[in-house]
C-alpha cells in the first residue's frame, strides 16, 4: 500500500484541483448577485419609463431564479469543501488510498445542502432586500 505525504505531487495536484473548484463554485455565486442586479436594474428603469408599476413584478423572475441558482452553487462548494475538508482528514491520519485522487466529488446530500444554502446569511439578505426594494419601486412608481 502507498502512503501518501502532504509534499507527494500527487496530493499537491488534487489538493489543487479541489481548491479551484471551491473557488470556482464561490466566484459563480458573486456572479449570480452581480448578474441579478443588473437585470433587476434594467427592468425597473424600463418599468419606470413606461409608467407601467404593474409590471414591476416581472423583476421577480430574475430575483427567483438567480436566488435558486446562488443557493445551488453555495450548496455545491459547501459539499465540496466538505469533500475537501475528508481528503485532508484522511491524509493527515494516512489513511488515503489512490482510488481518492481519481474523482473530485460533491460530498453529502446535495438537497439538503441546497435548503441549508437558502438560510445561508450570504443568500437570504441580499435577494429578501432585493425583493423588498421591487416591492418600494412599485410604489413609488405610481
Amino acid at each position: 500500500m502507498d502512503e501518501f505525504k502532504e509534499n507527494s505531487q500527487a496530493v499537491q495536484s488534487h489538493v489543487s484541483i479541489m481548491q479551484s473548484v471551491i473557488q470556482r463554485m464561490a466566484s459563480n455565486s458573486a456572479s449570480c448577485k452581480a448578474w441579478c442586479i443588473i437585470l433587476v436594474s434594467a427592468i425597473l428603469v424600463i418599468v419606470a419609463d413606461k409608467g407601467k408599476p404593474g409590471y414591476v413584478y416581472i423583476a421577480l423572475i430574475p430575483t427567483i431564479l438567480f436566488l435558486v441558482l446562488d443557493a445551488y452553487y453555495l450548496a455545491l462548494e459547501k459539499s465540496f469543501r466538505k469533500s475537501y475538508n475528508g481528503f485532508i482528514e484522511k491524509l493527515h491520519n494516512s489513511s488515503l488510498i489512490s482510488s481518492d485522487f481519481y474523482v473530485v466529488s460533491p460530498e453529502g446530500s446535495l438537497l439538503k445542502a441546497f435548503f441549508v444554502s437558502l438560510t445561508s446569511f450570504s443568500i437570504y439578505p441580499f435577494y429578501l432586500t432585493l425583493i423588498v426594494m421591487i416591492w418600494i419601486s412599485k410604489k413609488i412608481v405610481i
